[in-house]
């Protein structure tokens, strides 16, 4: 454990770098960079060492999927595709640039091991319900299905109702993973819709239900481990802070989609250790 640890911790620290760098090159057109800091430890996790890939075969039959349904999370993404060998570093510094392949919302691109389009929030679970009902077909019984979500898409009501689509259809393969920073565009997620209690909610609609520090990776990759039992899919409700490693862009709502000054550039990379 100690070993996946540090190594997952490392991928974080990489990613953070990268996801800084991504968004100064973008110049004035920024990105992201709030929700996609606050992400990384979550992608670190997937990536580094929880999710079944093949770089070498992108469609490998036996894979686990990974759904981006807060598509604007792109960035982080693109960062830990990057340290587990889908794409490299001159690819990533193409990053929302003409002629890119890494837009600033995910296009699928199997080739490259991005499964799906998404940008349009709250339609990602729908996307993982269909996805498992697929596999059944398909007789996969070892692939899962992982869904990052954000907390802010969770007021809209397709989230639920893929939700009690789920639960109905017993997808235990399917894991749901909501980034809950409290922050969206709008304003605090408590202040835009109140969806608190917001584990009951997720266990009402049939869900086992964890809750974790959504920047220990010790608990993330313990979370992520777990195989729900009597056929319910899994809920791990992150809790993390918007801006994550940044001091003065942690629960900053100016760094929902911002970017970075040379300033801003260069006090995050002494922060970062760069």
């Amino acid at each position: 454990m100690q070993n996946v640890i540090e190594k997952c911790t490392e991928i974080a620290n990489q990613i953070r770098i990268d996801v800084i760098k991504m968004t100064y090159a973008t110049g004035n057109a920024g990105a992201h960079i709030g929700g996609g800091l606050s992400m990384v430890e979550i992608m670190a996790v997937l990536y580094g060492e929880v999710m079944k890939l093949n770089p070498d075969q992108p469609q490998w039959e036996e894979r686990d999927r990974f759904i981006l349904s807060k598509g604007h999370g792109s960035l982080t993404m693109y960062a830990a595709m990057k340290h587990r060998g889908f794409i490299n570093d001159s690819m990533l510094e193409t990053y929302k640039k003409n002629e890119t392949e890494l837009y600033g919302h995910p296009s699928m691109n199997t080739s490259l091991g991005i499964e799906f389009s998404s940008g349009s929030l709250g339609q990602g679970l729908s996307l993982g319900v269909g996805t498992c009902l697929a596999l059944r077909r398909k007789e996969n019984t070892s692939s899962r299905v992982f869904v990052l979500m954000g907390d802010g898409e969770c007021n809209e009501g397709s989230v639920w109702e893929a939700a009690l689509a789920a639960s109905h259809y017993r997808l235990d393969r399917l894991v749901a993973i909501i980034d809950k920073n409290g922050l969206q565009y709008d304003g605090t997620t408590n202040c835009v819709l109140n969806m608190e209690p917001f584990v009951n909610k997720w266990e009402a609609f049939g869900f086992q239900t964890i809750e974790v520090d959504g920047h220990n990776v010790e608990a993330l990759y313990s979370a992520m481990q777990t195989y729900p039992k009597h056929g319910k899919p899994l809920a791990i409700i992150a809790n993390t802070v918007k801006g994550k490693g940044i001091s003065y862009m942690e629960n900053n709502p100016k760094y929902h989609n911002a970017r970075l000054s040379q300033k801003d550039y260069e006090n995050a990379m002494v922060e970062l250790g760069v």
